[in-house]
């Protein structure tokens, strides 16, 4: 039973205070007497609940007694009287009857939870007071018999109310009159922005208005659990959980785990891919709402089923896990890295189009690699934008026109996230081409309708969650939105559970590439040092003609030479040396031990080594030996002889040799 506290002592007039030691006796005293109340309620408990029983048995037999017609009393009283007789006659009769008379009188006696028919004084007070702020808003002077007028009957407009442990309404039904302009937006959000604060700031209320039967329909919605962890969804390829949201709100439900306790939560299930209406997805927020959060989360379910290319603008390394893994083509946070992925992202946009259709047109199914998903995930933008701009380079967002427009066909998916202090920095194309939106964090209902072009049909609240915020694709309801968490694994104030979700989820590294096998090839041909000057040569004039009374020695067939006689270099250790053109008619060879002259190129003589010079007029016998490119004593040039007594002519290609016995002045060997 409740403890009643004891009356206070009042202060007798005259007496100021009373002593330590009497104060001390009166709180002694009261303590006996409060330890003596609970000992005989606990004692006489059984016999208070019996005599409470009782009571309630014999109030109970006086109203059936007085409801009982006049002319049936006499034969019940006889019958009870003929009951009781037999009790008595039977053996221990009249105890069984005793103890079942006390047993009957104890269960009716037993304390019982009040049910609460009515809205207790305090309760209705706060429903008069709504009734009372609400009357501006839907009477008319008009109206003969309104439904809302001050001092009028509340119990006629509210009905199906409920009030939570701080006695605030919990849920309410509002009845309106007929007139009342609910298909305006701006009458219902007066409304709404009235209850909301007449019943109590700081949690959310749904309101759902019922233009057809005029009822408005108000209740706190309970908060989304933040305890569900990035992990693998049930979900087909296509598909892409954004977060959890109410149960009434979809018709569908996926198996998670909540902590360790696995049970079914409703999702708000994004669709992707040719035959998706909004492809594309525009993720708002204020620093630190979760935007990043979502991201990732939805970065790890594309890596199942494609590649993910993503371009992070703030610099700040959140998506480092991501870095040397399976399916992720690049993560950028630079400006020129950025400039060029999205540059490849276009291009390869446009050839997966290309090769559709000529598969298309030839009849067969689009190729294999045009059909895995592609997703470019883009974190603040705008950052790059200004970059680009004090470059004065392209602005990043033109690069995603392509994936944008025609992304849906080519299986690309774009994923942008932007704070709303940035919001006006986004381009036309973005805007206009992410059908599917997501606002996260605080903001206000002005904020939140213009992202999400419709005003959410809850109050939004001043602190919520990371990930906590609102989605709506395409031209559906706005929903309740509550983001897994999936932190970066990285982050020191990341939680271990969560650091292991997010790591298993993560695909594993491709391994690093195996340096490049030494190519044993031919070693290289070594600059040979700059070969010592030749002799200097006078160069020869054309050769005379022969003197009268010879016969012309016969002109060996030569093949075309440059109208102008240049000398020829010195050629390289290594390397086939040029063709040198000879100007003498004889059929001379070249002195081996010049590097200046070349073999033929058609019968290429390897230079034989070093020697004294042949005979005029005699055929020196080739050397077998090849010469090896490293050797350096290829080049070196034989000591000069002394200069011949003629003039040598320009070097040119040996000639086919000719008859014996032509005349002709022999070359001087050259250095």
């Amino acid at each position: 039973m409740a403890r009643r506290p004891l009356p206070r002592i009042p202060n007798l007039p005259g007496i100021t205070s009373l002593p330590s030691s009497a104060t001390a006796r009166i709180a002694r005293g009261r303590e006996i007497a409060r330890t003596a109340a609970d000992g005989a309620t606990d004692v006489l408990h059984p016999l208070i609940t019996i005599t409470r029983g009782l009571r309630k048995l014999g109030g109970a037999a006086r109203a059936r007694w007085a409801a009982t017609p006049r002319e049936r009393r006499g034969p019940a009283l006889f019958v009870v009287a003929a009951c009781v007789m037999a009790v008595a006659l039977v053996p221990y009769g009249p105890l069984l009857a005793l103890v079942t008379v006390m047993g009957a009188a104890a269960w009716q006696g037993r304390e019982r939870p009040v049910v609460k028919t009515g809205p207790d004084e305090a309760e209705t007070e706060r429903l008069r007071a709504l009734y009372e702020a609400l009357v501006p808003y839907f009477s008319v002077p008009e109206d003969p018999s309104p439904l809302f007028a001050h001092g009028g009957d509340w119990t006629k407009a509210f009905s199906d109310f409920a009030f939570d442990g701080d006695g605030r309404p919990a849920r309410l039904r509002v009845t309106y009159p007929a007139y009342f302009t609910d298909g305006e937006a701006a009458s219902r959000a007066r409304i709404e922005q009235l209850l909301h604060a007449k019943s109590g700031r700081g949690r959310e209320y749904l309101f759902d208005w019922d233009e057809e039967g005029n009822q408005l329909l108000m209740r706190v919605l309970p908060p989304l659990p933040t305890t569900v962890a990035a992990q693998r969804f049930v979900t087909a390829p296509g598909e892409t959980v954004l977060g959890f949201t109410d149960p009434e709100a979809v018709q569908r439900t996926v198996p998670v785990l909540d902590g360790d306790e696995p049970r079914d939560a409703p999702p708000v299930v994004w669709r992707t891919g040719p035959r998706s209406t909004e492809p594309h997805l525009l993720a708002v927020g204020q620093p630190g709402s979760g935007t990043t959060t979502l991201l990732r989360s939805i970065a790890l379910q594309a890596l199942q089923h494609g590649d993910v290319v993503v371009v992070e603008g703030s610099g700040t390394g959140e998506y480092a896990c991501l870095v040397g893994r399976a399916g992720v083509l690049a993560v950028e946070c630079g400006l020129g890295g950025a400039l060029a992925t999205l540059e490849w992202a276009a291009h390869e946009t446009e050839r997966r189009l290309i090769a559709a259709n000529r598969a298309r047109q030839a009849g067969h199914p689009a190729p294999e690699d045009t059909r895995r998903p592609l997703w470019i995930l883009v974190d603040r933008p705008s950052v790059f934008g200004h970059l680009a701009a004090a470059d004065g380079r392209p602005d990043p967002q033109s690069l995603l026109q392509v994936p944008l427009r025609h992304g849906r066909a080519a299986h690309v998916t774009v994923v942008v996230a932007e704070q709303f202090d940035s919001l006006d920095a986004l381009g036309e194309s973005v805007l206009s081409h992410t059908r599917a939106r997501v606002v996260l964090g605080p903001a206000g209902p002005e904020q939140v309708g213009y992202v999400l072009d419709a005003a959410p049909h809850t109050t939004p609240v001043p602190y919520v969650p990371p990930g906590r915020g609102y989605a709506r694709l395409g031209t559906g309801p706005v929903l309740r939105l509550q983001v897994p968490a999936t932190p970066d694994p990285y982050d020191e104030a990341t939680t271990e559970a969560h650091r292991q979700a997010v790591l298993a989820l993560l695909p594993e590294r491709r391994p690093a590439p195996e340096p490049p096998a030494p190519v044993t090839a031919p070693a290289p041909a070594p600059v040979a040092s700059p070969a010592p000057a030749p002799a200097p040569v006078a160069p020869a004039p054309v050769t005379p003609a022969p003197a009268p009374g010879t016969s012309p020695a016969p002109t060996p067939v030569t093949p075309a030479t440059p109208a102008k006689p240049t000398p020829a270099p010195a050629p390289v250790a290594g390397t086939a040396p040029a063709p040198a053109p000879v100007a003498a008619p004889a059929p001379t060879p070249v002195t081996p031990a010049t590097p200046a002259p070349a073999p033929d190129p058609v019968t290429s003589p390897a230079p034989a080594p070093a020697g004294p010079a042949p005979a005029p007029g005699t055929r020196p016998a080739p050397s077998p030996a090849p010469v090896t490119p490293a050797a350096p004593s290829a080049v070196t040039p034989a000591p000069a002889p002394s200069p011949a007594p003629a003039p040598a002519a320009p070097p040119i290609p040996p000639a086919p040799p000719a008859a014996a016995g032509g005349a002709g002045p022999a070359p001087a060997p050259t250095g």
